[in-house]
This record gives C-alpha cells, structure tokens and sequence, in this order.
C-alpha cells in the first residue's frame, strides 16, 4: 500500500510540474509581445529628402527608423541622432539648437520650420524636405545666395545725412522709439517666411520675399504729418483727404469726416507718429523709392503664408502692408 502512494505521488509531480511550465511560458509570451507593442510605438520613420551632386540622379527619400526612447524631442535630435548612428552621409546645417541662428530651416511635414523648434510630431512617420522652391546643394541644404543678395539689396542698416550727436558715440533712442521696432528686429533671416510665399516662388529675381521688406521697414523711418504740412492744408477737403487715405487710415477716417481744419494736422500726426520705425534712419524717401515697384513691393498679395511660417511668431505680412500705407501716404 505505501508503495502504490508513493508511486501515484511520483506520478503526479511531473504532471504539476509541466502545468507550471507551461503557465510560466505563457506568461513569458505576453510579456514579451506586450514588450514588442511598447518597442514598436516608439520607433518612428523619417522619409528624409536624398540628393548628392557627385551622384546627381533624381532625388529621393530615404527612410530611416529610429527608437524614440534613445532620441531628444525635437525633429534635430532625431537628424544627428541618424547622422551619428546610422547614416554620415546625411547632410543639413545647424548650429545653435535653440531658434537663435535659423540655420536648420527645412520643411517638416509640409510645413517650414526650424529643426530645432519643431517637435518630433506624433504618428508612425514624418516627412523632411529642403526648403521649397530654392535651389538645393546637397539633400537639406539649400542655396541662400538669392535670399542673402536681396537683403543686401535694402541696404540694412542705418544711414544718416547728420553727424551723430556725439561722434564716437552709439545715437541714442527712446524707450518708446525703441519699443516701435518689436515685431521687426526679431528676425533671424531663417527664410521660413520667404520659401513659404507663393509670390516668392514665381518671382524670386525680382520679389524681394517677406524677409527682406520686414528689414527695409524696421530701418524706414517717415511721418504722414510731414507731408501734409508741406502743403497748404486750405487746398484739401475733409472728404478730400479721407478718401485719399481711406483703406490707409481707417481708424482716422470718421474723424476726419467729423472734425474741420483745426486739428487735422495733429490728428494725422498722432496716428502716424505709430509708423515710426527707426527714428536713427534719415534715409526714408531713399528707402521707399529703391523698394516701391510692381515686383519688389508689390507683388505681394496679402496670402499671410510668411506669419504662419515665422518660428518666432513676426508678422511680415503687416509690416509690408506698413510700407504700402507709407507709399500712398508720400503721394498725398
């Protein structure tokens, strides 16, 4: 009898035992698959623009696939991360990493934007391009030759017919004078604003782009009053003179409809006292004629694709329509 229970108890040990195996293996398994779900929801695909001018067949995009968890957040960390680890080949410009020297601009997802700035955006896959429409030097890089000549072309810094006050001296500014070039001086010359415009794209000989117009603004300097008390201010009409200047001063025009001769002078003065941009500038009239043509000026449309573009929040688009306003106003 003790023998056949000790011979039953022997039996059932390696049927326990195997039952213990295999819920061990099954628990192994789900580990390891939930393992593999969490691997593949932090790998991500970069289709990255390809093109070699020792090599020049057509361009293409190459993917790379990357761990997310082994990568910064931002869309450069994840080029230097391919660069360093998987491909040297890989060639685009950085410098700074923090939005300051715009030379990471490129197209992400299909919008321009800084490397640096921009997000490794979420989804399985993000597209990288060159910046549009500009001639490319080797896959990210582009050709800013156009772009740099047509800033050079404004003439982007201050000219002055009078000696400073004190020579040897910086020429001193408000703070209020100061604070009327926010918006303005803030540009790092990135090209976002310029390669996004439709405008730019059909004429990039001849269109100066937003970059370019938003420094000719912030070093113009003018008054609307100026001109004003340059004529006999008898020989307009209240009506006269609002119309003139109806879709440039809205703001004014009630006024204007409202008021006599008395006060308008200073009425304008005030409203375009705002227009100042860099009150160190003696070269406005000069500025305004060298930029004021059907194509350097003009053939902007208003399309605001350069505000939507700008990674420091500017607003080109506002400041060329700044220059227009300052143009019709020379003609009254």
């Amino acid at each position: 009898m003790a023998t056949g229970l000790l011979r039953r108890g022997m039996s059932r040990v390696p049927g326990q035992a195997a039952k213990l195996l295999r819920s061990r293996a099954h628990a192994t398994g789900a580990q390891s698959s939930e393992v593999n779900s969490e691997v593949a929801k932090t790998l991500k695909t970069f289709s990255i623009y390809r093109w070699n001018p020792d090599n020049p067949s057509k361009p293409e995009l190459q993917n790379y696939q990357i761990n997310l968890k082994d990568c910064g957040p931002m869309v450069l960390d994840a080029l230097i991360k391919i660069k360093n680890e998987m491909d040297p080949t890989l060639t685009f410009r950085r410098s700074c990493r923090e939005g300051i020297c715009g030379s990471c601009a490129m197209n992400i997802d299909g919008c321009n934007g800084l490397a640096c700035l921009t997000k490794i955006p979420s989804g399985e896959s993000s597209t990288v391009t060159p910046l549009p429409h500009m001639f490319v030097i080797k896959d990210l890089v582009v050709d800013m030759t156009n772009f740099y000549n047509q800033y050079k072309s404004i003439e982007p810094w201050l000219k002055r017919k009078t000696p400073p006050p004190t020579p040897g001296k910086e020429i001193p500014q408000s703070k209020k004078d100061r604070a009327k070039l926010d918006g303005m001086y803030e540009c790092i010359l990135c090209a976002c604003c310029s390669t996004s415009c439709p405008s730019y794209w059909w004429n990039p000989e001849s269109y100066l782009g937003p970059a370019a117009l938003l420094h000719a603004n912030r070093v113009g300097l003018y008054k609307l009053a100026l001109r004003l008390k340059s004529h006999p201010i008898q020989a307009y009409s209240c009506e006269a003179i609002a119309s003139r200047v109806f879709w440039m001063l809205p703001h004014l025009v009630k006024d204007m409809l409202y008021c006599h001769h008395v006060n308008l002078v200073e009425r304008v003065e005030v409203c375009a006292s705002l227009w100042i941009s860099d009150s160190r500038d003696e070269y406005t009239k000069e500025r305004l004629d060298a930029v004021c043509d059907e194509f350097k000026l003009y053939r902007c449309h208003t399309i605001l694709n350069c505000a939507r573009a700008c990674p420091k929040g500017l607003n080109p688009g506002k400041q060329i329509a700044t220059i227009k306003q300052r143009h019709i106003a020379d003609a009254i």
